[in-house]
């Protein structure tokens, strides 16, 4: 029986998109070349666990679930989080951006200025822009004071960030467009706090970095993985946690947050592409919406 491996996450590095796998080692994600595993027969998907420790339980989760969390261990992840404003005495410099997914989906963050743009390569920015730096908390307030002003949100949906990823705008002036009129309206706002210390804008483009670039639309996306499943697809391009993967019956989109829990063996031998649910998109026919 092949040894089964566990994945810890799709993590963005200077070289691109690497698979990380408990235990330390790494798979570079290589744009042409053949995504493929599969899932353990009999398996099922436990829960991952909290900020470095197992879960107590070795709880059952959701083939469904992004998170790969049980209610318990999801809490204390999230409590001990950036996001949950619990870190207020957290004396690292943080920044406060602007980042674009597509047309009309622009939202306002923050990120600790130690992780550079490997927020925005995590979360598919297309572009962005910083727009200050300052500690913590004057970063989270303008945060706030940002989203009021200009009614942008924090979050932006990945099925929304999919849907527009193959119709993007060519040019990157147009990409940057929308940001570009955000930046100048927020840095023209009073009310910023005086610890925080605005920046000009500087927009950066992603499109060449997730292979954006002509990618074709896809036709779906991966709903979960199931056991004895198998995935398995040339890829096209890879934003966030995403892996555009080109099949016969055409792109396919597969989270790679779906593999947390698992045990993932080697693909087999050819003839099974995509054996596990997929959901296809509205308006387009083709894909079956169910296990191919």
């Amino acid at each position: 029986m092949a040894q089964a491996w566990r994945c810890s996450g799709l993590r963005w590095s200077a070289d691109g998109p690497v698979l990380a796998w408990d235990g330390g080692r790494r798979s570079a994600l290589t744009r042409g070349k053949r995504v493929a595993f599969g899932v353990e027969e009999g398996g099922v998907r436990t829960c991952v666990g909290a900020r470095g420790h197992p879960c107590p339980l070795g709880a059952v989760v959701s083939g469904r679930s992004t998170g790969a969390r049980c209610e318990e261990c999801a809490r204390l992840d999230r409590a001990h989080s950036v996001a949950a404003d619990t870190l207020a005495d957290d004396p690292r410099p943080y920044r406060v951006y602007l980042a674009w997914f597509g047309p009309g989906m622009a939202k306002v963050g923050i990120t600790a200025v130690a992780r550079g743009p490997a927020r925005l390569l995590e979360q598919g920015a297309v572009c962005f822009s910083w727009l200050g730096t300052g500690p913590l908390m004057a970063a989270r307030r303008t945060e706030e004071l940002l989203r009021a002003a200009l009614g942008v949100p924090d979050r932006i949906p990945y099925a929304d960030k999919r849907a527009v990823r193959a119709a993007l705008p060519a040019g990157g002036a147009e990409r940057a467009a929308e940001i570009a009129g955000l930046h100048a309206r927020a840095v023209a706002l009073g009310g910023w706090p005086e610890s925080l210390g605005r920046e000009p804008f500087r927009p950066v483009d992603h499109v060449g970095v997730f292979g954006l670039a002509g990618v074709p639309a896809a036709l779906g996306e991966v709903g979960e993985l199931v056991a004895g499943g198998v995935v398995s697809g040339e890829l096209v391009a890879a934003a966030g946690p995403d892996l555009h993967l080109a099949t016969e019956r055409g792109v396919v989109v597969l989270d790679t947050r779906l593999l947390a829990g698992w045990g993932l063996v080697p693909a087999g031998g050819p003839g099974r592409e995509l054996d596990v649910p997929v959901k296809e998109y509205r308006g387009r026919a083709g894909l079956q919406d169910g296990l191919f």
